[in-house]
């Protein structure tokens, strides 16, 4: 069974990420998307909450796992046996990014096998970030959020005010 892990901060999930873990889907038994736990962010969701959504997202889906984690990707990637590791890019900045992450961390798991999936042309603009400043300025953002937790985000932002 080939198995990879896809890990972000999914504050909160976007179209962008549904499409590479849709991908994920078809070339691996098992995704699990992993929501990072950075204590020097400030989330606009809770881990609780980004994990609520992806569930709901994948509720129904065969083959992924959604989890939490917080340390290094070298770390989850070996609590779950597995040595893929899916990163999606949208852009050379991205890559740049993931490319400087990929040799550092590569020289804590020799055995690493990092995937860059490129986003697809609709999705080069669609970030977490674009929707929490679309949040921020009362501008349109359902876009860029999947359709199965759209009601789910807009409720969470009604009672964050």
């Amino acid at each position: 069974m080939k198995k990879c892990v896809f890990s972000g901060t999914f504050d909160p999930p976007t179209t962008g990420h549904e499409k590479i873990i849709e991908i994920c889907r078809k070339i691996f038994d098992e995704v699990v998307v992993a929501v990072m736990i950075n204590r020097e962010k400030t989330p606009l969701f809770t881990v609780e909450e980004r994990l609520a959504l992806l569930n709901k997202m994948y509720s129904n889906c065969a083959g992924v796992k959604v989890c939490a984690f917080e340390g290094a990707a070298v770390d989850l990637l070996e609590r779950e046996n597995t040595p893929f590791y899916v990163r999606g890019v949208r852009d050379c900045l991205d890559f740049d990014y993931e490319n400087r992450n990929y040799f550092a961390s590569k020289k804590l798991k020799a055995d690493l096998v990092e995937i860059y999936i490129p986003a697809d042309q609709d999705s080069l603009q669609v970030s977490s970030s674009l929707i929490r400043n679309s949040v921020a300025f009362k501008k349109r953002y359902s876009a860029y959020i999947p359709a199965s937790i759209k009601q789910e985000v807009e409720q969470l932002l009604k009672l964050k005010g």
